[in-house]
């Protein structure tokens, strides 16, 4: 059988879209509403949320809609869910990585990544081991072996999830997202080194809110100095290839963001609330 592209984050890329990937707070209620949305991804925000994985498990499987599957006749998810996880890069909390890969979520947003070790160590651990000498080694995957439920909740065998399961663009035929966090000075100074030396980062997402915390000028987002920072990670990312996201978008500024430049835009509620739909022609 022939797999279609699973993972709606890589499929508008692909298609030169804007993804649209909204956070939603880790509530039934709220995987619900997300479940009918029209945007590419739902990022369940478990950072400044309670990390709590059967929470999370009961989320993914109310987004679940058996008649949209029937309709389309297709395991393909809409929207596909990932998870921001709590531990900072610094961090290297692989087993949080592995829990909630494990539980079948497609990508995996990273907070606070400020080095090429702790790109490197995000990585790794949403990568199954592999020979050395492999194609596409690096970073060597650390993620231990445990994938039933994901599988199930793929709606794949475990072989064809294994074909799967691996970090795009690293591995072309990869279905999982690994995204990090570009959210201080010293992330983005080393940003050109992370994104020449690790392969495996699809997309680096603006944390406003800390960035300009470091910059001295707390959620002063209109300020001439964090402007410019952001326009700095947005041209170092275009200059590397890698989309670029921006966390805080609605009605008001939405258009300006797409006119930047910035390939992943995520509402801070459902979409519903401001009418933006997936289907946004990448600039």
């Amino acid at each position: 059988m022939t797999l279609p592209r699973l993972n709606g984050a890589i499929r508008a890329i692909e298609e030169k879209r804007v993804v649209v990937a909204p956070f939603i707070p880790p509530e039934i209620s709220a995987a619900i509403n997300a479940s009918t949305g029209k945007f590419d991804v739902v990022v369940i925000e478990m950072e400044h949320n309670p990390f709590d994985v059967t929470n999370l498990r009961a989320c993914l499987q109310f987004m679940l809609d058996r008649r949209q599957i029937a309709q389309s006749g297709s395991v393909v998810p809409t929207p596909t869910p990932f998870v921001r996880l709590p531990a900072n890069g610094a961090e290297k909390s692989q087993w949080l990585a592995k829990q909630v890969l494990d539980m079948g979520v497609y990508g995996i947003i990273w907070p606070h990544i400020r080095t090429v070790e702790e790109a490197e160590a995000a990585v790794a651990a949403c990568r199954y081991a592999r020979p050395a000498g492999a194609p596409n080694y690096a970073p060597a995957g650390r993620r231990g072996d445990g994938p039933g439920i994901a599988a199930r909740y793929w709606g794949l065998s475990q072989q064809q999830y294994y074909s799967r399961a691996d970090v795009w663009p690293l591995d072309p035929n990869g279905e999982i997202v690994v995204g990090m966090m570009c959210e201080s000075v010293e992330a983005i100074n080393n940003l050109p080194d992370i994104l020449k030396k690790v392969p495996g980062i699809s997309v680096v997402i603006i944390g406003e809110g800390d960035l300009s915390q470091n910059l001295g000028y707390p959620r002063q987002y209109d300020h001439p100095v964090v402007v410019e920072a952001m326009a700095t990670i947005r041209a170092i990312c275009r200059e590397h290839g890698v989309v670029c996201g921006h966390p805080h978008v609605d009605k008001n500024n939405l258009e300006d963001s797409v006119n930047a430049g910035y390939g992943w835009i995520m509402p801070l509620r459902s979409v519903s609330f401001y009418g933006i739909e997936s289907g946004i022609a990448a600039k």
